[in-house]
């Protein structure tokens, strides 16, 4: 890593809302499985004469997700003309937020190496999805077609200060904002289906040596200002390519300036095969795209009873959660931050120990059942899975007390295969289940059995 550079990182991420309709007609939102162009409408494509309406529902959204990012809403705005010429965007403009966002001001915290820090908000704000191109051939011919199914889809876009410092921060920021967008419920924010996408912009800025005559030691100082250029990575699905794609930048950026050159101020898309950033066109700035106010659109006023209202509807969030998972169920860390990762997990897990402690099984012994076992909370009722719990326990009595004292004893004699475990070899825990299950003349459940080898290990 370069030490003489620090990364000034600032995160784009869009994610499309689930609303029954679009954001500014009636056609379906749910469009990733149709046909090309069969959820359209003339306000969608953009025709002579068409007039947009606003959805109510996406605002919300839009409002709650401020709120959950602890955002200040804004009692008044509007929407604005983004002006700009691109085949997918079907009118020649995309109907965006401009200098009066539905919220500003907020920050979320996130964890990286055990170390917490607070990332700032500038910005939550509301736009319409654009269409999507298909680059294919047709009879020999490389052709370039368009689908307007996403065209009109409500798209939140959520931007941050330039307060993240390298990949790995981006990319646990980014996951948080995935974690709260599934917990308002408000969008499945699938990196792979294209309803949440990343556009990281990063540049560096140079770290300076300043010697302390009378310490006699050197200290690093990093000039505050923020650099002359920018550069945009663009529309990258996937969080693994979003942190490769900053990983390169950063190197690439500090080749360049390394030679005495400034980095062009430009977008860049990241090629997956051939594993680097690839320029796509020079960086526009905020005057180029000559926003106006949507004429079609009046402003909107929010009284205090509606943004009262709003944020008493806020859910339990991710960290509001954790933390009262470690009040209430005295669980680790690591188990918590499993259970919660899903909001729907997570209450799959609460109904569970209102059943277990009604049979005498604990908040522990359900959440190491659940992490193991993964159950399909969706298609599992709480209950049922309590039962099967404790069913195993039943079988675990007939085995007697000595299980513990027999899985303690294979351990000890198998201490290679103990080691390949640690190591991250999940065929060497098998090995010692089948070890024990050979000492106990009685049937044990296998899965129960690794449990207990596994807890034994934390």
């Amino acid at each position: 890593m370069n030490t003489k550079y620090q990364p000034v990182i600032g995160l784009e991420v869009h994610i499309e809302l689930s609303t029954k309709s679009k954001m500014f007609c009636t056609c379906s939102a749910d469009y990733f499985t149709a046909d090309p162009n069969t959820h359209v409408c003339p306000v969608c494509l953009g025709l002579p004469g068409a007039m947009p309406h606003a959805n109510k529902r996406a605002i919300e959204f839009a409002q709650l997700f401020g709120l959950a990012l602890n955002c200040k809403l804004q009692s008044f705005s509007k929407f604005d003309r983004k002006n700009y010429f691109y085949p997918d965007l079907a009118k020649g403009f995309q109907i965006s937020q401009y200098d009066l966002p539905f919220s500003k001001n907020g920050y979320v915290e996130i964890n990286v190496g055990g170390k917490t820090k607070r990332i700032r908000i500038e910005r939550v704000h509301l736009e319409e999805d654009t269409g999507k191109l298909a680059h294919t051939k047709i009879d020999g011919r490389s052709v370039t077609l368009i689908d307007f199914n996403r065209s009109g889809v409500p798209l939140l876009e959520i931007v941050t200060q330039p307060d993240i410092q390298s990949s790995q921060e981006a990319k646990s920021y980014a996951q948080k904002s995935q974690q709260i967008a599934r917990y308002l419920d408000i969008s499945d924010a699938d990196m792979e289906k294209g309803s949440m996408r990343i556009e990281p912009n990063v540049s560096l800025r140079k770290v300076r040596e300043v010697r302390n005559v009378q310490k006699v030691s050197q200290v690093s100082e990093v000039s505050q200002e923020l650099p002359s250029y920018k550069v945009e990575l663009k529309n990258i699905n996937s969080f693994r390519f979003a942190e490769k794609a900053i990983e390169y930048e950063i190197k690439r950026q500090a080749e360049i300036l390394e030679a005495g050159k400034i980095p062009e101020h430009e977008t860049r898309g990241w090629n997956e095969a051939k594993q680097q950033t690839v320029s796509q066109r020079s960086k526009e700035f905020a005057h180029d795209y000559r926003y106006f106010p949507e004429p079609d659109l009046p402003p909107l006023d929010f009284n205090s009873a509606y943004l009262k209202k709003l944020k008493l509807s806020l859910s339990e969030l991710p960290d509001a959660k954790h933390a009262r998972f470690k009040n209430e169920f005295k669980l680790p860390d690591y188990d918590i931050e499993i259970l919660t990762r899903d909001s729907k997990v997570a209450t799959f897990f609460e109904e569970a120990v209102k059943v277990g402690n009604k049979h005498g099984i604990g908040a522990k012994r359900i959440a190491n059942e659940v992490i193991n076992k993964k159950p399909d909370v969706k298609k599992t009722l709480p209950a049922e899975f309590v039962l099967q719990i404790y069913k195993a326990s039943q079988i675990v009595t007939i085995a007697g007390d000595e299980l513990d004292k027999i899985i303690d004893e294979v351990l000890n004699k198998n201490p290679r295969a103990v080691e390949d475990y640690k190591k991250g070899k999940q065929n060497a825990i098998m090995f010692l289940v089948g070890q024990v299950i050979r000492k106990i003349p009685q049937k044990v459940e296998p899965n129960l059995i690794k449990m207990r080898i596994e807890e034994s290990f934390r």
